[in-house]
């Protein structure tokens, strides 16, 4: 079955979710599901590789891990920039470029969200020049100041890729996403797709379609929004106690951009926690080119450790990145 193994129910629990929460536009035939966010961007890079695409613009910072799945299906990888709106669209006008990889509910990492006009120009640009764009909605269910901004896809369903995953809202360990595709690609990536696997999980799809079935999804995603907008919050408080640059970018998703005021360099920094046993990137290593931009920040992320550990975890950064600790 093109939208996966676990039959139609499982893909009209999908649509119908992703009408609800993100408002995507797309029917149960159009939805591929695949192994998650890796997949499913190797799968569409190759696709337009075999169409004789030669290049994709990236947002730049990115996650360095996607530019390399990008350069490994045989395209080159175009660095657009963004900035506190988004990505710069106007950037795009005059590449040749097949395709442009964009996180618009959440800038990933720098923590923006692509300002309503640019969304606008983007999906234009695409009409125009027949290219796609590929909506990376990886925390978009996350939003705490205000109702999360819907997908960019129900702008242009027929010109707009949206990738989704369950590995914010369930588990990285459930290898679980899907795609909301135009027409035009149905076709071609399920048979990709076909010459790559025998198809995605069918209890892991089951299993997610009778959470969406129960409610059960829904109460989940209101308990994880409250704990990761609580340990927001800590985060928060704790640089303001400090006197410290607060986080950059809105109040959403699992990770925070600190711009490094007193607090030492972003390399000493990392050093430091290394030592120490804390896991931290820098901003630095998500630019297209690490060095040749000068912002000094850190990309914390609260989500992964354990209720308990959370605090003396928190207290443990804090002490690194204001010299306290030892």
């Amino acid at each position: 079955m093109r939208h996966g193994d676990g039959g139609v129910r499982t893909a009209d629990g999908r649509g119908s979710y992703l009408g609800r929460v993100r408002e995507v536009r797309t029917r149960p035939d159009r939805i591929l599901v695949c192994s998650g966010y890796t997949q499913a961007l190797d799968l569409l890079c190759r696709m337009l590789r075999s169409r004789g695409a030669d290049a994709v613009a990236m947002e730049d910072p990115c996650a360095p891990r996607y530019r390399r799945v990008v350069e490994a299906a045989g395209l080159r990888v175009v660095a657009v920039p963004c900035d506190d709106d988004g990505l710069l669209v106007d950037v795009l006008h005059g590449l040749d470029v097949a395709a442009v990889v964009t996180t618009p509910a959440h800038q990933y990492p720098l923590g923006v969200t692509l300002a309503p006009a640019r969304r606008t120009r983007l999906v234009d640009w695409a009409r125009r020049t027949g290219a796609f764009v590929v909506e990376d909605d990886y925390d978009g269910e996350f939003r705490y100041d205000r109702q999360p901004v819907g997908a960019m896809q129900a702008l242009d369903p027929d010109h707009v890729v949206y990738v989704g995953t369950a590995s914010k809202i369930l588990s990285p360990a459930l290898r679980l996403g899907w795609l909301a595709l135009p027409g035009s690609l149905v076709e071609p990536l399920g048979e990709a797709k076909s010459l790559t696997d025998r198809g995605s999980g069918v209890l892991d799809q089951l299993v997610l379609a009778d959470l969406i079935d129960r409610g059960s999804l829904d109460r989940h995603l209101r308990y994880l929004r409250q704990s990761y907008r609580r340990r927001r919050d800590l985060l928060v408080a704790g640089l303001t106690e400090r006197g410290g640059p607060l986080p950059t970018g809105i109040a959403a998703g699992l990770h925070a951009v600190i711009p490094l005021g007193r607090g030492g360099t972003e390399l000493d920094l990392l050093a430091r926690a290394r030592s120490r046993g804390i896991a931290l990137n820098g901003l630095g290593d998500y630019w297209h080119e690490p060095g040749k931009v000068s912002a000094q920040a850190l990309v914390v992320g609260y989500g992964a450790p354990t209720g308990s550990a959370y605090i003396p975890t928190l207290g443990r950064f804090l002490d690194l990145l204001y010299g306290t600790g030892r």
